[in-house]
């Protein structure tokens, strides 16, 4: 078959993602405190844009009403008719209202003053300072301090601090032991097991039984082998099980008790509160600024209006008054249409999830985005960008809204469980087992399908894992 080339025309159907589509998506994906501060820019740069204060409030809603006569009363005439109906953006507050419990009408807020925190390795040298060492063996000590991970621990290899430094490694051991010796304890190890008689030494605990474990018997510690270290110490297995309790206080990671991140606090973006038997959603928007189109400009629109021969210079103050009242009234419709997508949202997800609202989490239903999108008559993309990052304040505590969603696993009645709630059946068998015999995997299993809960072994052991939980034989106690 011979080929050629040759060109064709096609019509085709394709969603072109505009600039005012991505905004919108945005925004739509964004939770309140990102809101907030993206309508504080959008209001800088577009001057028909401005806040609507509290306190001016019912002023405006007096000021639209009025506006809004005189504007009907100019639009009976149709030698004046516009292509813009200016009038249905001028003081039109309405568009984006949000609701203020009256019991938060007079809350004052303080502003939050940020607290310096100090790092780690600021803190550390801090107290090599205190010490009055010689110079150089300042440098070596900022030396390993900067070779600290967020642990604590000295992750540059010795070899490399010698090559680095060009000093004995005996003289950088010795630095390294002074480094070891300040606050928090554990600091300057190398690995676990001298981070942890790091930490028995500063208590003064030296060749007691839990440093001669770590110290002697440090693999069989690991992996809990309590007869073979008893037999080895010469000790019974009750006081090897006493002396890993008191292992188990030790931080293996004592950096982090010295952190420079600050505290992330979570806002809710949601509300869900109960009033007698149903529940209300409402935004947590506050802070949010309500934009409406500036007053400012009402005068020049209206001249512009009046004016159709009009010079150059007012043509292109008239198309850019224009373009910005577009790009305005585009955005207060994207932030309306948010607020309703959100609530549309919650609601369905308090309507599937009411048994949970009500009992707790061992109620909770099996959900998926998908069900949720074909409740609302909404793409399954948008439920998730409404879910993305959200939380909601309810009775029951704050969650995540990507919380109330999970895969649900068949019972023996035909209902469907959500995966949350075997993972909490399989907590509360855990918690509540005989921890000389602990339950294994395939038991928990067997348990769960006594109950009715059709789940596998490999997914009991999946769920485990994601609680954090150990397997049976390191659960294991012998008193």
């Amino acid at each position: 078959m011979e080929m050629k080339h040759s060109l064709h025309l096609s019509q085709t159907q394709k969603l072109i993602m505009t600039p005012r589509l991505q905004q919108a998506l945005k925004l739509l994906q964004v939770p309140t405190l990102e809101l907030q501060q993206i309508l504080k820019q959008e209001v800088l740069q577009n001057p028909l844009l401005e806040e609507v204060d509290e306190v001016t409030e019912q002023e405006d809603i007096d000021r639209e009403s009025s506006a809004d006569e005189q504007n009907n009363e100019e639009s009976a005439d149709p030698a004046e008719e516009d292509p813009i109906d200016w009038s249905d953006y001028l003081q039109d507050g309405n568009l984006d209202r949000t609701y203020v419990p009256q019991s938060e009408t007079s809350m004052e807020f303080l502003e939050k003053v940020p607290v310096t925190r100090t790092t780690l390795a600021e803190s550390l040298i801090e107290q090599l300072h205190f010490l009055n060492l010689p110079e150089e063996s300042i440098r070596v000590a900022e030396f390993l301090v900067g070779s600290l991970d967020d642990r604590g621990w000295v992750v540059t290899p010795m070899d490399e601090i010698v090559d680095s430094l060009g000093i004995p490694a005996e003289d950088i051991e010795k630095v390294l032991r002074v480094v070891q010796a300040l606050e928090p304890a554990g600091v300057g190890a190398r690995d676990l097991r001298e981070c942890l008689l790091i930490q028995l030494e500063a208590r003064g605990d030296r060749d007691t039984l839990p440093w001669r474990m770590i110290h002697d018997c440090f693999d069989h510690l690991v992996n809990r082998r309590f007869p073979e270290i008893a037999r080895v110490l010469k000790v019974t297995v009750q006081e090897v099980q006493a002396a890993s309790d008191e292992i188990a206080t030790l931080n293996p990671r004592p950096g982090t008790s010295v952190s420079a991140e600050d505290p992330k606090y979570v806002t809710p973006d949601l509300l869900v509160e109960r009033v007698d038997d149903e529940y209300m959603v409402m935004l947590n928007d506050r802070n949010v600024p309500r934009l409406r189109i500036s007053s400012t400009y009402e005068g020049v629109i209206a001249a512009n209006k009046k004016k159709p021969d009009a010079t150059t210079e007012q043509k292109q103050t008239r198309e850019y008054i224009q373009g910005k009242l577009a790009s305005a009234k585009w955005l207060i419709q994207t932030i309306e249409q948010r607020r309703r997508t959100m609530i549309k949202v919650m609601n369905c997800i308090v309507r599937e999830q009411r048994e949970f609202f009500d009992k707790g989490i061992a109620f909770l239903r099996p959900l998926t985005l998908a069900a949720v999108a074909r409740q609302i008559d909404m793409h399954e993309s948008t439920v998730s960008r409404v879910c993305s990052g959200k939380y909601v304040q309810t009775p029951r505590g704050v969650f995540e809204l990507k919380f109330f969603f999970s895969s649900g696993l068949a019972t023996d009645d035909g209902e469907d469980v959500s995966a949350r709630t075997a993972k909490d059946i399989i907590k509360g068998l855990i918690d509540e087992e005989d921890k000389t015999d602990p339950l294994s995997d395939q038991r928990i299993a067997e348990l769960l399908h006594e109950k009715g809960l059709q789940i596998a072994r490999r997914t009991v052991a999946k769920y485990r894992e994601q609680l954090q939980i150990l397997p049976a034989r390191l659960r294991r106690r012998v008193a």
